[in-house]
């Protein structure tokens, strides 16, 4: 069976709350052998430090953009003052989510933007990586990156022009692609997952959100009392087949290529993986 990296997994959601080790016991079983949970608040950063612990996965910390409103302005001290008392764990392996959303209406793109090129200066006082929340954003993002370079990283959920994604691929960031790719409306994020080297990529499930076509429920069926699937990191390997047939490669193959990537993308993760 092959063995998988969930890069991008929120095990700490109130959705998972009453069987997270249950969630993580179907994930191993099949064959997602690691997950990195990141954090989208301070408040989070215990449990998604417990859960990696647990588990024997890795976590990063970081303030989302969704989450810079009730943001308090001295939590970015507090995100300092973790990374700082984290920082010889090897299980911490990026500051992150963080980013800039401008699909979301009414959120503050200057206090945003403040909270992300704040975080962008900790990841490089701390030698990490970012996972990046991208939507809407890419060239702002890319803006701050130019300005504030990091170490790399992972631009998640990226949905951008082929432009932007080699933008991203030379500052050092591996592209997460996951359940968005498994909808077959999906044309141009499709082309894009074949035009781009296969060495750019990384995959994940961002669950419990993006659900795959398999698991979503239009309005309408929902409507019909049919409940919403939620989405978990076991999904990984079908989420992958569908990169497989699109790359028309073996699934050991695309296993053992996205693993090299995701190391790549977050160094910490050698030897704590394969």
């Amino acid at each position: 069976m092959p063995h998988w990296i969930d890069t991008h997994c929120h095990l700490d959601a109130p959705e998972f709350a009453a069987d997270a080790d249950g969630v993580r016991a179907q994930a191993r079983a099949a064959g997602v052998q690691h997950i990195v949970i990141p954090a989208v608040q301070v408040a989070h950063a215990d449990a998604v430090r417990s859960l990696a612990h647990r588990h024997g996965d890795s976590y990063a910390l970081g303030i989302h953009p969704l989450y810079t409103p009730q943001a308090a302005d001295d939590d970015l001290e507090c995100l300092a003052d973790l990374l700082a008392q984290y920082r010889c764990d090897p299980h911490l392996v990026a500051v992150g989510e963080i980013g800039l959303d401008f699909f979301v209406p009414g959120l503050d793109a200057e206090r945003q933007t403040r909270f992300y090129r704040q975080q962008l200066q900790l990841a490089r006082r701390f030698d990490l990586p970012v996972i990046l929340h991208v939507r809407r954003s890419a060239d702002a993002l890319l803006k701050g990156l130019r300005e504030l370079p990091v170490q790399g990283g992972i631009a998640h959920a990226f949905n951008g022009s082929l432009q932007q994604a080699r933008a991203f691929i030379a500052l050092g960031f591996k592209l997460g692609l996951g359940g968005a790719l498994s909808y077959e409306r999906a044309l141009q994020l499709r082309r894009l997952a074949t035009e781009l080297p296969i060495e750019a990529l990384v995959l994940e499930t961002d669950a419990p959100d993006m659900p795959p076509h398999w698991i979503y429920r239009t309005a309408a069926e929902r409507s019909a009392g049919l409940p919403q699937g939620r989405n978990a990191p076991a999904e990984l390997p079908r989420i992958a087949q569908v990169l497989a047939d699109l790359w028309g490669m073996p699934l050991e193959a695309l296993a053992q290529q996205t693993e090299a990537n995701a190391v790549q993308a977050l160094p910490r993760l050698r030897g704590r993986v394969g």
